[in-house]
């Protein structure tokens, strides 16, 4: 019979003393979280997309006396309501997450921390948006959501990597003008990121069909200019960065990381223009938010390509095998004689 007060006082500690996830189960489990993250985004892009933002008109209500969408809010109501019913998968997904990482052999602290910070910003974003809903679509508070599911995506994309590889001291595997440049590609991929949501703070889809203010820092048209060149900054750095690998004969992992990211940055930009110069259908604001999660992913890969940890670590497969008794005992004492006793 399991002990109720025991799970109830710390479940995860309960589960951790009684399963031992695999190192590929870690994996699955981490990946499982950061392929939620993503999907977050998205369908809330796609909340906004379809004017839906408003369609439940409260918070954490849905209406000022139902808890769920009614039939009456019509296909808005039930579009808001599903990403919300979403945020509850995603729950289960980074639980899943901390349960296969804090039960592993041997315990990586680090990497539990990791995703228990998940976790935290999961809790972080559904609060601000609920914010988003009870100040009617404010773009600073549209453009606050989503950096911070963009900070979701970053802690959830780094567990994932490193539960792949081992804890020891970071190894570079470039020098340190490389290193550098690829700091530089990573700081203007945030600036990307950040002017990303001015874009849509300014643009044409303001997440209802109520007349919803806009950003006033800048025009839309100003906004994307200023985008498009921040793109092309990255695109940039992207190529010296992967040109610097292949003059110094870098590992094939950092050139491969850097080569694939210059794919998905290509893929993204003829997105991007086409959306521009086709007056934002959309259909491709969507991908081109997809997009944008997949080029942030792929800059924490060439970050983290950088160095290398090690191999993951795994128990001892004869000391877990033994008896827990026997494993406790201490060692018998050399007889006298002995090679170990001469040796001293």
């Amino acid at each position: 019979m399991p002990n109720l007060l025991e799970f109830a006082r710390n479940p995860v500690a309960y589960v951790a003393r009684r399963w031992t996830p695999t190192q590929r189960i870690v994996e699955r489990a981490t990946l499982t979280a950061l392929v939620m993250s993503v999907v977050i985004v998205v369908t809330g892009g796609v909340v906004r997309l379809t004017g839906s933002g408003l369609g439940c008109e409260t918070w954490p209500k849905c209406s000022g006396d139902s808890l769920i969408a009614t039939p009456e809010m019509g296909l808005h109501g039930a579009i808001e309501f599903g990403n919300r019913l979403l945020t509850y998968v995603l729950c289960a997904a980074v639980g899943w997450a901390i349960l296969a990482v804090r039960s592993a052999e041997p315990r990586r602290r680090s990497l539990s921390q990791l995703a228990w910070a998940q976790f935290w910003l999961v809790v972080a974003n559904a609060l601000m948006g609920g914010a988003t809903v009870l100040m009617e679509l404010n773009p600073y508070t549209v453009a606050a959501h989503f950096l911070l599911a963009t900070a979701l995506l970053t802690i959830a994309a780094v567990t994932w990597l490193r539960s792949r590889e081992g804890d020891e001291g970071p190894r570079p595997l470039a020098g340190p003008r490389i290193r550098q440049l690829a700091a530089a590609l990573t700081a203007v991929a945030v600036v990307l990121i950040v002017v990303g949501t001015v874009v849509t703070g300014t643009g044409p889809h303001a997440g209802d069909s109520s007349d919803v203010p806009r950003m006033e820092l800048m025009s839309w048209e100003a906004a994307a200019r200023v985008h498009a060149l921040s793109a092309w900054a990255v695109v940039g750095l992207t190529v010296l960065l992967w040109l610097a690998l292949r003059a110094v004969d870098a590992p094939r992992g950092p050139l491969a990381r850097a080569r694939e990211l210059l794919l998905v940055l290509l893929a993204q930009g003829v997105i991007g223009y086409v959306q521009y110069f086709t007056e934002l259908p959309e259909v491709l604001v969507g991908l081109h938010l997809f997009g944008s999660c997949l080029v942030w992913i792929f800059v924490l890969r060439v970050l983290l390509a950088l160095r290398e940890r090690g191999l993951p670590p795994v128990a001892d497969p004869v000391a877990d095998s033994a008896p827990e008794a026997v494993r406790d005992q201490p060692a018998p004492a050399a007889p006298a004689g002995s090679g170990a006793a001469a040796g001293r």
